[in-house]
């Protein structure tokens, strides 16, 4: 069994929330007050880490992921020593190498030269082993023309290309990675991750905090979900990842319904005050929220009432939802009624995206479904049985008017719902789809073939 490289146990980082009526002017009157945190009440602290408790082993790729200010970049501190826990122990096992704030120990009046001998010292590198890889290191950050200007004079990309090459180079026994393998173009950041797997591939021990799911997924051995400080799911980075992914989406969907609530509330309030629908028989009712064209009208409802959409639900396989995946069957459910037998009267549906493309429109009139007759209460059911969209978030308008268009009830961007995919395509429409090659034209395996 290989040894532990990292040990944490029951590890808490609790900080203080600042606030002007317990602070202090001086430390000495704190001091004097022996109250620095041992009697701070439950509400004036919080914890960055709670109770958290692993193990990784040498050798292996560890991965942490969680929303932002779960405590993720906390527990790299922790680790790295940079801070110490509040209760608990941290216990690490050989030459460390933190890529959490590249370049802090820069010092902006003096040369890059200057600043790669002092960061490597910092690093725990003697300054012939610094000499002796110092034009590896310049030519990693491809810096070779300004290393000798001073640093307050770098880009923001220079100086961060340049603490990353110092730190890759330090030849660690742990890397410590916090959201810093893009920090130049794209070829630099191609050049990370190339550098990120050689480091894999001798054996090295990894901790990577990363938003990337993918990069875990690809590289990591074992994987932690963190949220609100504490650790919520361990073990194979695959099921770590969908238990992260399936409460983000959980909370998108409160998020999203709780949105739609609101859009509809302040829509009825005006409509109570016979702002946005009103009955008026046999006409459509003008209001600042109404348009002849429907594609460019700000949110709202307008009509003449005579046939109301009364309820919308956007469902999917397992009811009511406002998040689904790329091919997933989505309902849309509309509850109609009308005050009186009417013959003309269209239903409508409408998708649009973020940006207010118009991703597809229908109705029963453009498919040809000829009106009969309506009264009373209704349903109406429209099911697409492939949601072939791109990843992103779309808005709905739902109609029912007559056939000349004069409106009934229109339902403008109130409904919306988001789609997730782990394919970033661009445009709007995913169709089903192949790749053929001849055998002349090979790929590579992915990096989930070679490194897992």
């Amino acid at each position: 069994m290989k040894r532990a490289a990292i040990e944490l146990h029951d590890v808490t980082k609790m900080y203080r929330r600042y606030a002007y009526r317990r602070q202090f002017s001086t430390l000495k009157s704190a001091l004097l007050k022996r109250s620095l945190a041992s009697d701070l009440k439950p509400d004036e602290v919080f914890s960055a880490v709670n109770g958290v408790s692993l193990r990784v082993n040498e050798g292996k790729t560890f991965g942490i992921v969680g929303r932002n200010g779960s405590g993720k970049s906390t527990m790299l501190k922790l680790i790295a020593g940079i801070t110490k826990p509040t209760t608990g122990t941290v216990a690490v096992q050989g030459r460390i190498s933190a890529l959490i704030e590249l370049g802090a120990g820069f010092h902006p009046e003096i040369s890059g030269r200057e600043n790669v001998f002092i960061n490597g010292v910092m690093l725990g590198l003697s300054t012939r082993e610094i000499a002796r890889r110092f034009d590896e290191i310049v030519a990693f950050a491809e810096l070779e023309q300004f290393i000798d200007a001073p640093v307050k004079t770098y880009s923001s990309g220079m100086y961060m290309r340049l603490g990353f090459a110092v730190a890759v180079h330090v030849d660690p026994d742990i890397l410590l990675v916090d959201e810093v393998l893009a920090v130049g173009d794209e070829g630099f950041s191609l050049r990370c991750i190339d550098k990120f797997a050689e480091f894999k591939r001798r054996g090295k021990t990894i901790v990577l905090v990363t938003h990337g799911l993918a990069m875990v997924e690809r590289f990591c051995d074992e994987a932690i979900w963190i949220d609100d400080g504490r650790m919520r799911a361990q073990g194979d980075p695959r099921r770590v990842i969908h238990a992260y992914v399936t409460d983000v989406e959980k909370s998108e969907e409160r998020q999203l319904t709780n949105d739609d609530r609101k859009a509809l509330v302040a829509t009825q309030a005006r409509e109570t005050d016979g702002e946005a629908l009103s009955v008026v028989h046999d006409q459509p009712v003008k209001t600042e929220d109404s348009a002849d064209d429907m594609f460019s009208a700000s949110s709202g409802r307008w009509g003449t009432g005579l046939v109301k959409i009364v309820a919308v639900s956007v469902e999917g396989d397992g009811g009511p939802s406002h998040v689904f995946h790329t091919g997933d069957q989505m309902r849309i459910r509309l509850q109609v009624t009308a005050s009186e037998l009417v013959d003309d009267f269209v239903f409508g549906i409408s998708i649009f995206n973020a940006e207010g493309v118009c991703c597809y429109g229908t109705n029963t009139a453009i498919e040809e479904l000829t009106p009969d007759a309506m009264a009373g209460d209704g349903e109406v059911l429209f099911t697409i049985d492939s949601l072939d969209l791109v990843d992103g978030t779309y808005k709905l308008d739902v109609a029912v008017h007559k056939k000349d268009g004069a409106q009934y009830d229109y339902h403008r961007l109130l409904y919306t719902f988001r789609v997730k995919s782990r394919t970033k395509d661009v445009g709007i429409f995913r169709p089903s789809h192949r790749w053929t090659f001849t055998p002349n034209i090979r790929f590579k395996p992915s990096l989930s073939d070679n490194d897992r």
